[in-house]
């Protein structure tokens, strides 16, 4: 959410250029869509709450709530201290971020925000996480050319999940730290009580030797880090997983961590500057590490569905293509119907940034995984497990940022970025779904031309004349013309001439839209109405893929009356579309 001094300056750069009044008139909506609450007379600090809390400082009670707060210098004991006289039952510090998460009663609030320290203060949200012919669509290279060649040999990928459990494809012997025990000093042994974990770990590095090499990984010799924030239910909080991303910092050169595989997220609840996931991530990707991020799997949903982390314009955001099995037949491919629609809440950064296969995937599970027990007829010679979601098609990018590495170990975040989405497969729909196009393994790996400092996703903006969509032109946005939007995006987009904007051309290259529907409910994610007090999840198994439809998962709530409807996304209710 932007500051009234923000869009103050805004507004002038407005009023003191001559533009287009259609332009005009979006930049104005743009702001009015952004507004914060205005504060209450003598509220002063009104608006460094996330608009889930001021619900709750609006209620004057006492009750604790779990919050995670920004301040504008890196906090000391002083604040620990405001803290305690606020009432605050224990708080969690971290070494890399100017954060703070607390326990504090809902009547603190409106004090700890008129603090002159405090930036904003967010729900301390909780988090979930979210094939042979798959890795075919990828193209993933074949056992001579990856044995020989590359296989990610010894870079270190940090599977930010559930776990790993002992399992005979994941080699050599892999490293866990565990962030639910013990946020401060997390104890090192290996254990998955979903199984979510293991099953992302397997898409990374699995070796597939049990099965052998039908179900390998895409970076087979990379050694997995496993960071569990997600506990044998699949939920987390988001302060297990900042507490997770500071050890990274920390960390990283120890272990030679070059990549981060996070297929998990929770809904947006504020501007991506000032989510403290998208921050947290944000340092990591600054810091030299590629982070990949699952796009979510709420597309039944629409538009503006992408969760968080994977709102940062900076992390590489994925979604899910569903592969339909007809080997190198690829016209009957298309976008996974659960898979998450961009653009962003709040900002409107165009997401994913590409597609990947995440239908049905065999990969390993873990000996001890609930998911065996809750999907019994999804267990593959009792060692695999089927499952569907974005969190499958995340970790076959995250291998193949290994691979290019292994390949090029001077490749920077940015790079691999850009040519992941220059090389992707270009496909026909809309670039909210499709992204740059489906994930190519062996091109990505071939494509050796740019180096780039910063490779942000760009903004969309939508006019009412002609019904088209403006988009930042990336040649700018990245400081070089080889990366203009009709090399990354599908060539059958009919892109519109150049627009200026401010103090550059933010709006330069617009395609054309069928219809006005991208932007008929921008109050969709306003109130987390979809997301009750979800959870942060792993979001790999909520969607089913038989076909008969819909399926409830883990016993827990079906969809509607006739079976058909999906319920709301929360965490009580888990229910999928067929893909097939």
């Amino acid at each position: 959410m932007e500051s009234p001094n923000m869009q103050t300056h805004a507004a002038e750069n407005l009023r003191h250029r001559r533009l287009h009044p259609a332009l005009i008139a979006i930049g104005l909506l743009l702001l009015l869509a952004t507004a914060p609450v205005t504060a209450e007379p003598g509220n002063k600090g009104w608006d460094k709450l996330s608009a889930p809390l001021k619900a709750r400082a609006d209620s004057g009670r006492a009750d604790l709530i779990d919050v995670i707060i920004t301040y504008r210098d890196m906090p000391g004991g002083q604040e620990g201290k405001r803290l305690e006289a606020l009432g605050s039952k224990g708080d969690r510090g971290f070494r890399n971020f100017k954060m703070r998460a607390a326990r504090l009663p809902e009547n603190a609030l409106i004090a700890l925000a008129r603090n002159p320290n405090v930036l904003f203060v967010s729900r301390d949200a909780p988090i979930e996480s979210s094939s042979v012919a798959a890795r075919q669509t990828a193209r993933l290279p074949n056992d001579q050319v990856l044995d020989l060649w590359y296989a990610g040999w010894g870079l270190g990928v940090a599977v930010i999940d559930s776990g790993l459990g002992n399992h005979i494809d994941v080699w050599p012997s892999p490293v866990q730290f565990d962030f639910i025990a013990d946020p401060v000093n997390p104890p090192n042994g290996l254990g998955d009580g979903f199984g979510h974990g293991t099953h992302v770990a397997g898409i990374i590095g699995g070796d597939g030797y049990y099965s052998q090499k039908t179900y390998r990984g895409v970076a087979p010799y990379a050694d997995v880090i496993s960071l569990r924030v997600l506990d044998n239910e699949g939920k987390g909080t988001s302060s297990s997983l900042l507490a997770a991303l500071d050890w990274l910092l920390d960390n990283a050169t120890l272990y030679n961590i070059r990549v981060a595989n996070l297929s998990l997220g929770k809904a947006p609840e504020e501007p991506a500057a000032l989510d403290p996931l998208v921050q947290a991530v944000e340092a990591v990707w600054d810091a030299g590490i590629v982070v990949v991020c699952s796009a979510g799997n709420y597309g039944a949903y629409g538009n503006f569905t992408v969760t968080s982390p994977g709102t940062s314009r900076k992390v590489i955001t994925v979604g899910s293509l569903t592969d339909s099995g007809t080997g190198d037949d690829f016209s009957d491919d298309y976008v996974s119907t659960y898979s998450s629609r961009g653009p962003t809440p709040f900002d409107h950064f165009l997401k994913p940034d590409l597609i990947a296969p995440g239908n049905r995937w065999i990969a390993p599970v873990s000996y001890e995984a609930a998911l065996k027990a809750s999907l019994p007829d999804r267990v593959v010679s009792n060692v695999y497990l089927e499952l569907s979601g974005t969190s499958m098609a995340a970790p076959m990018v995250a291998g193949t940022a290994a691979l290019m590495i292994d390949q090029h170990p001077d490749l920077n975040p940015a790079t691999i970025k850009a040519r992941l989405m220059r090389t992707a497969r270009k496909i026909p729909g809309d670039p909210t779904a499709t992204g740059a196009g489906v994930l190519d393994i062996v091109a990505a790996l071939d494509y050796e031309n740019g180096w780039l400092a910063d490779a942000p996703s760009p903004v969309v903006a939508r006019s009412d004349e002609a019904n088209v969509i403006f988009i930042e032109d990336t040649a700018v946005l990245w400081g070089d013309s080889q990366w203009s939007a009709g090399f990354l995006w599908s060539d059958g987009m009919l892109w519109s001439d150049g627009f200026l904007w401010s103090d550059g051309f933010l709006w330069s290259d617009g395609m054309l839209w069928s219809d006005g529907f991208l932007w008929s409910d921008g109050m969709l994610w306003s109130d987390g109405m979809l997301w009750s007090d979800g959870f942060l999840w792993s979001d790999g198994f909520l969607w089913s893929d038989t076909v008969d439809g819909p399926v409830s998962l883990l016993s827990l709530s079906s969809g509607g009356e006739d079976g058909n409807s999906p319920a709301a996304p929360g965490p009580e209710s888990f229910v999928g579309t067929s893909d097939r």
